[in-house]
């Protein structure tokens, strides 16, 4: 008679479950995967119908969103001819590139602000939960569920308030102005997320160093932030998804100087209308700064979720 256990699951269940697990995670890489290979089509092939799965792969995307392009008579094509493989793909069009377009510098607007924001919320945040979780404060479950609150809010319900308020206070379309607001909004989340992993740190580390001589500082800053640090790369992976993908303040409070990628990718306007190629090139590499960034710090952000989860 074979042996049963009740916590460890039948073959047929690995396989079913793994089975479900690869289905779903192919349907969801379907819109990836089509954006991806959108930026390598030519205009006509990306919206053509019936779709084009199989295709004449260009770079046409990729050098329409990193230039600008004026249309020019016969006789100047014809003095100046093309120097280079990307002026030869805009040529076709009787077009001379004039120059680079803005998205390089959005896109490091983006970067500043994102990981900027997603720093100082991890920075105050840790501070802020370090103590919740150690001290006694006065109204501390009041004072975690106001922080929390914050959260509630919708961002339109603020956004005019805001808007008037930084044209008060000059931080309309400045760099320190977005990740000021950002991090006000994720500061609540990494409260909320670290003090549950400080929690399950054992105060009797602490103690121990201090007994060593380490002051309160030096306790936290060499024994709590190494045991923490599973809790923090979990929280700053979600700061940074909220920072980076933002498009409603983002759209209200920038313009120009501090103007971050999203709401620019969809200004991308070809000739006769939207250059989807361009488009989808812009939102692929818009991608890869979080999806590398989530891979790289995969291994702490499983960690992170399952952290606390069995108890010795």
């Amino acid at each position: 008679m074979s042996s049963f256990s009740v916590t460890e699951p039948s073959k047929s269940s690995k396989w079913f479950a793994g089975t479900l697990v690869i289905t779903y995670a192919l349907i969801t890489m379907i819109p990836l995967a089509w954006i991806m290979l959108t930026g390598f089509k030519s205009p006509s092939d990306a919206i053509s119908y019936p779709p084009k799965v199989f295709f004449e792969p260009t770079l046409e995307g990729y050098v329409n969103l990193f230039t600008t392009r004026t249309r020019q008579t016969d006789e100047f094509l014809a003095a100046n001819p093309p120097e280079n493989w990307y002026e030869d793909i805009v040529r076709q069009y009787d077009m001379v590139i004039a120059g680079p377009s803005k998205f390089g510098e959005r896109f490091l607007n983006s970067v500043i602000i994102g990981f900027g924001s997603t720093f100082l919320s991890i920075f105050l945040g840790t501070l802020a939960a370090y103590a919740f979780s150690r001290f006694k404060i006065p109204l501390a479950d009041d004072l975690l569920f106001f922080i929390l609150s914050t959260r509630m809010m919708p961002p339109i319900a603020v956004a005019i308030p805001i808007f008037l308020m930084y044209r008060q206070l000059g931080l309309s379309d400045t760099h320190l102005g977005m990740i000021l607001l950002y991090t006000a909004v994720n500061i609540s989340l990494a409260v909320w997320l670290l003090k549950g992993f400080i929690d399950e740190i054992p105060r009797e580390y602490e103690e121990a160093a201090l007994i060593d001589g380490y002051t309160r500082f030096q306790a936290f800053y060499k024994v709590v932030l190494p045991q923490a640090a599973t809790g923090i790369a979990s929280t700053a992976i979600f700061c940074l998804i909220f920072a980076w993908n933002e498009y409603a303040f983002a759209v209200l409070l920038t313009s120009g100087t501090a103007q971050t990628a999203p709401p620019f990718i969809p200004t991308i306007i070809g000739v006769g209308g939207l250059d989807w190629p361009a488009v989808a090139a812009g939102a692929t590499i818009f991608l890869l700064p979080v999806m590398i960034f989530t891979v790289a710090l995969r291994k702490h952000l499983l960690r992170g979720i399952t952290f606390g989860a069995v108890r010795k």
